[in-house]
């Protein structure tokens, strides 16, 4: 129906820093049929319905491996008798996540959450459909050997002695990056100062993630991520049984904002779809 591929490229790479951190979703539409509906909210909020996407969906793909999904839904029986125990052990871990907890905690957001609130509650509403609608998992299993192969070359990336030194003066460089993305934060009439502060953590915490891997690391896992969303659409044409609707499935993607970037560009070349198989 709509391909915005394109122009969002061109207002991430050409225009204010703003376009990167966008609110609306952003639809293409695959060459072999189908859409992709990429949906952009923030790790570990809430997202008000104005920001929430109406599009019509007929399955999910979730930035997440098969364990992860469960890890999730494990979660959250934990907070449902303990609230917010998650969250509490995750902003004493000292780690990059407890960080942009803390940022969230004073912000007037409806948040932080543990598990994620929009991931969790798109699972929920597949799995309440009559029927159920398929759910894919993005992040490949750990006896997937590229996969394997990737994540130990981040890990050694991240672990060079560059890499530690940095991690000493973290405090003010998060500061600076979370500074620096304000800039970059998309204009909305639902979006107040509060939610545009923390989309500017947000893209600070995402940030500090990928601190240490090169250019072709991240390209390398946007890449792999983009052909398994593409053969999770594929999978939903395959089992598609009514073909009324020629403009084939819809495919719903939440994506964490500070990933869009690195995703639409892995889409610029369309990568060659991977087979998968529906998350039960």
């Amino acid at each position: 129906m709509h391909n915005r591929l394109n122009e969002a490229l061109i207002q991430s790479r050409s225009t204010m820093p703003e376009a990167d951190l966008v609110w609306s979703p952003i639809i293409l539409d695959d060459p072999d049929g189908g859409r992709i509906i990429l949906w952009p909210h923030l790790p570990c909020v809430r997202m008000s319905k104005e920001l929430r996407t109406r599009e019509h969906w007929d399955g999910v793909a979730f930035f997440a491996s098969s364990d992860e999904l469960e890890i999730w839904l494990e979660e959250e029986k934990q907070d449902l008798a303990s609230p917010g125990v998650h969250v509490a052990a995750a902003m004493a871990s000292g780690t990059i996540l407890g960080r942009l907890l803390d940022d969230l905690k004073i912000m007037g957001v409806d948040g932080p959450a543990i598990p994620d609130p929009e991931p969790i509650r798109l699972l929920h509403h597949a799995r309440n459909v009559r029927g159920g609608l398929p759910v894919f998992t993005l992040e490949p299993s750990m006896d997937d050997e590229p996969w394997m192969e990737w994540l130990t070359q981040a890990a050694d990336a991240q672990v060079t002695i560059s890499s530690l030194i940095a991690g000493i003066s973290v405090s003010r460089r998060w500061k600076k990056l979370r500074a620096a993305a304000i800039e970059r934060v998309a204009q909305s009439r639902y979006v107040d100062v509060e939610l545009g502060a923390a989309a500017a953590s947000s893209a600070a915490w995402w940030s500090e993630e990928c601190r240490g891997l090169s250019e072709n690391l991240i390209a390398t896992r946007a890449n792999r991520i983009a052909a398994r969303i593409r053969g999770s659409l594929a999978e939903m044409r395959e089992g598609r049984v009514d073909d009324s609707d020629t403009r084939g499935p819809s495919l719903m993607v939440p994506v964490h904002q500070p990933r869009m970037p690195a995703l639409l560009a892995a889409f610029k070349d369309w990568p060659k779809a991977e087979s998968m198989v529906i998350f039960e």
